[in-house]
Parts: structure tokens; C-alpha cells; sequence
């Protein structure tokens, strides 16, 4: 298991179309006066050793925020789980056993995200993902490296719901609270770029 005092390194997960935007990249979208993927960075940074951004296409649109960007290793754009099977790669390339993910359009992650999901993942050797609410978040997981080639053969085989795929494969729920704003909220379309709250 991985100390809850030597966290595992993490991923942004930024690789999708963007369907409800009108296509794009959401991350480069302003919010609150920065873009989206800013304040994702600055949820995760103090709490992640290293972090990467799993994105497609060409990587220089985001050399502003200095981040490693992984692109997905399956073509197609099959969903979260091509995410995490690219930060399973790039955690098992960098020696680590583990890696966090998160989703690229969060801004308001809790800042004990990290040390709870290792904490609950202690029972199912280092696997975990968010939920609150009764709802499961399963982006927010922190992953099993010893899974990658599970999960590239599921990929395959058609797998793409990963709450579906992470349950199945043994993964423990985190609950965290509920709050206003939702630690959990997506901003998915236009009208969510100027809400009501703050980002802090």
C-alpha cells in the first residue's frame, strides 16, 4: 500500500471531446479569471509528488502550465478509462505501483482527497475511488498500476464505464462530505462557467 505520508503520483484527465462545450478544450476555458485546468492544478498539486495532464493532440497548447501530457494509448477517444490506463503507464514508467486521477473539469477537489482514498484503498491493496452523496466519482481513484493490463484488454474487449469497471475489479468507495460548492461538481457546459460560489 502505498504511506499516506509518500503519495503516489497523479493525473489529470483532460482527454475528451468536450461534446457539451461545442468541442474543444475545456481546460484552456477561463473560470473565475484563470483557465478551468489552473484550478485543477492548484487543488492537486500539494497534495501529488508529480503530476501529469492525459490530453490529445498536439501537447504545446498547454505548455503554459509546465505538466508532463500523456495522450491516450488507444485511438478513438473511448472514455475515462483510456485515461487511466495512460496513468497507469506513466506511473509504471516512473517506478511508481500507484497513481491518482482526477477529471480536468473539477475546480473544487477536496484538499484531503489524496490521503482519504489511500486510506481507504488500505483494505483493497491501493484501490479506491471518490464518492459522496450516494453518487459514485470514479475519476477521482486512485489506481493500481498491477491492473494496467487488465484494463487494457477490457478496453478492448468494449469496457468503457469505469465506475462500472472499478467496482467490478475490487475497488473500495471513499465517501467524502457534500458542500456548496460541490467538491465534486463538473463544469461541463457554457452556463457552468459563471456559477454562483467561489473557487478558492
Amino acid at each position: 500500500m502505498p504511506d499516506p505520508f509518500d503519495a503516489p503520483p497523479g493525473m489529470i484527465l483532460a482527454g475528451g471531446l468536450s461534446r457539451r462545450m461545442g468541442g474543444g478544450d475545456k481546460g484552456l476555458v477561463p473560470f473565475a479569471g484563470r483557465p478551468l485546468l489552473s484550478h485543477v492544478i492548484d487543488r492537486m498539486a500539494p497534495q501529488l509528488p508529480a503530476i501529469a495532464l492525459n490530453a490529445n493532440g498536439d501537447p504545446a497548447r498547454f505548455a503554459r502550465f509546465g505538466i508532463e501530457v500523456v495522450p491516450d494509448p488507444v485511438p478513438g477517444h473511448p472514455g475515462p478509462l483510456a485515461g487511466v490506463l495512460a496513468a497507469m503507464g506513466w506511473a509504471e514508467a516512473h517506478g511508481a505501483p500507484w497513481v491518482i486521477t482526477v477529471p480536468g473539469d473539477t475546480p473544487w477537489l477536496p484538499g484531503d482527497l489524496v490521503p482519504r482514498l489511500i486510506l481507504a484503498g488500505e483494505a483493497t491493496e491501493g484501490f479506491a475511488v471518490a464518492a459522496s452523496g450516494g453518487r459514485l466519482h470514479p475519476v477521482c481513484g486512485l489506481w493500481p498500476v498491477r491492473l494496467r493490463a487488465t484494463l487494457a484488454a477490457d478496453l478492448a474487449a468494449g469496457a468503457r464505464r469505469i465506475g462500472d469497471w472499478a467496482l467490478l475489479q475490487g475497488a473500495a468507495r471513499t465517501e467524502f462530505p457534500t458542500g456548496w460548492p460541490d467538491p465534486f461538481a463538473n463544469l461541463n457546459t457554457p452556463a457552468d462557467f459563471d456559477p454562483p460560489g467561489a473557487v478558492g
